[in-house]
C-alpha cells in the first residue's frame, strides 16, 4: 500500500515549505505539482504541460517510491492520481499574508513580478478566473474519500508539521 499525502491550497500558503518538511520528517519523496504542471525550462514555470503527460510522468514518478508527499495543485489531474492519495492536508492563508509571500517569490525568482500571476492569485477566494479558488478547492476536497486536515492561518512551519504527523497517527 502506498502512502501518498496531499498538502494543497492558494498559491502563497506554503505548500512546498510545509511539503518538503514534512517528507523529510517522515522520510517520503517529495513532488512539487508545479514540476509536472509545466514543462521544465529556464526560466521556470513559461509554458503548461499537457494534461495526459503530465498525469503519466507524475504517475510514473509516484510508482517508484513507497511514500510521497505531493505539494500543489492537483485538482482536476484525474482519478488514477486523485483517487490514490492517502491524506489531503489544506491550507488557507489570509490574502495579504500569500500575495506578500507571492510578491517576494518572485523577485527572488525572477527579479520582477508578472502582474497577470498575481492578479490570478488575489482573486482566489472569489473564483472569478480559470484555474484555482476556494470554492472549487471546496468542491474537490468533497469529493475525496480520505481524510483531509484544514490548516488556517499564517502558523509557522514546525506547528503545521505537528498537526500533521497527529492527523497521521489517528489515519495511519
Amino acid at each position: 500500500m502506498h502512502n501518498r499525502l496531499l498538502i494543497t491550497g492558494a498559491s502563497g500558503t506554503g505548500t512546498t515549505t510545509l511539503g518538503r518538511a514534512l517528507a523529510k520528517r517522515i522520510d517520503a519523496a517529495f513532488f512539487d505539482a508545479d514540476h509536472y504542471h509545466f514543462v521544465p525550462s529556464e526560466p521556470p514555470y513559461q509554458r503548461k504541460e499537457d494534461p495526459a503527460n503530465r498525469l503519466r510522468r507524475i504517475l510514473s514518478d509516484l510508482e517508484q517510491v513507497q511514500s510521497a508527499v505531493i505539494a500543489g495543485s492537483i485538482m482536476d489531474w484525474g482519478d488514477r492520481l486523485e483517487d490514490t492519495l492517502t491524506q489531503v492536508v489544506f491550507l488557507t492563508v489570509p490574502a495579504p499574508i500569500r500575495l506578500n509571500r507571492l510578491y517576494d517569490r518572485e523577485m527572488q525568482r525572477f527579479g520582477s513580478v508578472d502582474p497577470e500571476f498575481i492578479a490570478w492569485a488575489e482573486q482566489y477566494e472569489e473564483g472569478q478566473l480559470p484555474g484555482r479558488s476556494l470554492s472549487r478547492h471546496r468542491v474537490w476536497l468533497a469529493k475525496r474519500s480520505c481524510p483531509i486536515l484544514h490548516l488556517d492561518g499564517d502558523l509557522p512551519t514546525e506547528d503545521r508539521v505537528v498537526r500533521v504527523m497527529q492527523m497521521l497517527e489517528e489515519n495511519p
